[in-house]
């Protein structure tokens, strides 16, 4: 089983979860995708896609996926399991906490997926998000928060690798 993580990072902090997340998994089975430097077409070649994006500003996508927004529908992604995980500032940019996480999630939400890595609102502070479910409880991918809860960045991410390893493996 390999597990393509595709990630965009400007500022080094969504590439060293991604290395975190590989490091967790294993170097053997997570095979690391910058999307700087790597298109789209190859989450083709995955049945597995973990996806790492950061949201900036007022609710602005990181540059590299930005870049690449219109070709993520072009993608063929039927049948794939993706987990999605986002790092956002819930204090500095309450409104638009994690937004490109919800952004990222709607694209690939039209074509038939199979979604795991949800993960619980409780212990964030934020005002909005467009990354929520709909009862309003979760997000729908990992939220970290290195500039406001980097000490809780280390055990959110190996909880939530072991859920999504979970989920995976009961739709395998």
């Amino acid at each position: 089983m390999k597990i393509g993580l595709f990630y965009g990072s400007t500022t080094c902090y969504t590439e060293i979860v991604a290395e975190k997340i590989q490091a967790l998994i294993g170097a053997d089975t997570v095979e690391l995708n910058n999307i700087k430097q790597v298109p789209l077409s190859k989450m083709a070649d995955y049945d597995i896609l973990i996806l790492g994006l950061s949201t900036w500003d007022f609710g602005e996508i990181q540059e590299d996926w930005e870049a690449h927004w219109d070709e993520i529908s072009s993608v063929n992604l039927q049948g794939k399991i993706i987990a999605i995980y986002g790092m956002g500032d819930q204090l500095g940019y309450a409104e638009w906490f994690i937004d490109a996480v919800g952004m990222l999630h709607e694209v690939i939400a039209a074509q038939p997926t199979q979604r795991v890595g949800y993960w619980p609102v409780d212990g964030y502070d934020f005002i909005a998000s467009k990354a929520l479910t709909e009862d309003g409880k979760f997000f729908v991918g990992l939220a970290l928060d290195d500039e406001n809860q980097y000490d809780q960045t280390d055990a959110r991410l190996n909880d939530w690798v072991s859920q999504i390893l979970q989920e995976i493996a009961e739709r395998l």
